[in-house]
């Protein structure tokens, strides 16, 4: 992945030290929530944990509903939750999450049907441990995605049908789901989704999508998809991001290209990390980890001024992005409320202190969030 500098975005630090003066202590010159700046563009959404779910988290609460129109489960919708043993399903913390979405009349989307990982072992194996049949693995499938989105059909607007399954070379993953059922897991997955709730919207997720082969392997899976008379809705970028990558010409590109396939293009998992990165070819691939070390996590305490702006900067630079795309983009989803429930907290090293997200650990609206406000102009 190219590496871009970041003095571009550094020219817009006036604007960006203005606007964190005026939003400091949350008190920003405008008490309009970013959803209602961006309608009639696309939806702004957010991912919510579990103490979200259930209510526990109040003051995230007001962030989501102030600021938010679309929410997306970040683990309660996952395999390994809901049907943790085979016929076993827990809807305890789903059906809240849809609830909740439902009360303060948001989009609803569901994260996700399939993956390769967060899916429990069982799935894949016989009661003596061996992999399973391809039948038997296609019919598990079907149970599965039949019985999860047959359960919120009509409140589940969309649902991330198939994760991550093409690698940065353009190549299918080599997972259990392509060992046992072949490629064409996926033209099944969307089939049995389809079938449980011909209403909802279908989407394919992926991170690293800015990466040309990795772009040229996702837009050749659709494209056989569709050739197959299957259904596929949209295509969600991940935008696990840092101050200097992705490179954006080639994140645009992305929604480009994507877009002309006639299906939506959502930017998912929004963050921008301001922590070195051990390696920067680790993408958001959840099964990497390295070895904590003092100079990986520079701003333990609390993130400088200048690195503030650079992250504000960042953060304008995308939604200009979005801005300029708005008739392909459907929704703008950030993976979390506030800094203290980010995933970069412990990912891809553990006990680090990462700012990423647009709201600080106090649920205080950084400076980029009046800054996203203000750019209705471009709207």
């Amino acid at each position: 992945m190219k590496i871009r500098s970041y003095t571009k975005g550094l020219l817009l630090i006036g604007a960006t030290v203005a606007i964190m003066s005026a939003c400091s202590e949350n008190k920003c010159a405008s008490e309009e929530g970013m959803k209602d700046a961006l309608k009639g563009s696309y939806l702004i959404g957010t991912a919510l944990n579990t103490p979200q779910i259930l209510g526990e988290d109040s003051l995230s609460l007001q962030v989501v509903t102030k600021h938010f129109n679309t929410v997306v489960a970040e683990n309660c919708m996952k395999s390994e939750v809901i049907q943790p043993e085979e016929g076993k399903f827990d809807f305890t913390l789903s059906d809240k999450f849809v609830e909740f979405g439902e009360k303060n009349n948001m989009f609803v989307t569901g994260h996700t049907l399939v993956w390769h990982s967060q899916t429990p072992a069982w799935f894949f194996v016989d009661s003596l441990g061996n992999d399973v049949s391809r039948d038997v693995m296609i019919e598990r499938l079907r149970t599965h995605i039949s019985t999860v989105v047959g359960r919120y059909k009509g409140r589940v607007k969309g649902w991330d049908v198939v994760n991550e399954t093409i690698m940065e070379d353009g190549t299918f993953r080599d997972s259990k789901l392509v060992q046992i059922i072949g490629e064409d897991f996926v033209k099944l997955a969307f089939q049995f989704a389809h079938d449980a709730d011909p209403e909802a919207e279908l989407y394919y997720n992926d991170y690293s999508m800015s990466i040309p082969a990795k772009r040229d392997g996702v837009i050749r899976m659709v494209k056989s998809l569709q050739e197959a008379g299957v259904r596929i809705d949209g295509i969600g970028m991940q935008a696990h991001s840092s101050i200097t990558t992705p490179d954006m010409n080639e994140f645009e590109k992305s929604i480009v290209e994507f877009a002309s396939l006639g299906v939506k293009v959502m930017i998912t998992e929004l963050d921008i990390s301001v922590l070195p990165f051990p390696d920067l070819n680790v993408g958001a691939d959840v099964a990497k980890s390295y070895e904590f070390k003092p100079e990986l996590n520079p701003y333990p305490t609390e993130l400088p001024d200048s690195i503030s702006v650079q992250l504000n900067n960042r953060y304008v630079e995308f939604f200009k992005l979005f801005n300029k795309h708005q008739d392909k983009i459907g929704r703008v989803t950030v993976w979390g409320v506030n800094d203290s429930q980010t995933w970069r907290n412990y990912w891809p090293v553990a006990g680090r202190t990462d700012y990423p997200l647009l709201f600080d650990r106090n649920n205080k609206a950084k400076g980029a969030v009046q800054a996203i406000i203000n750019l209705r102009k471009e709207l």
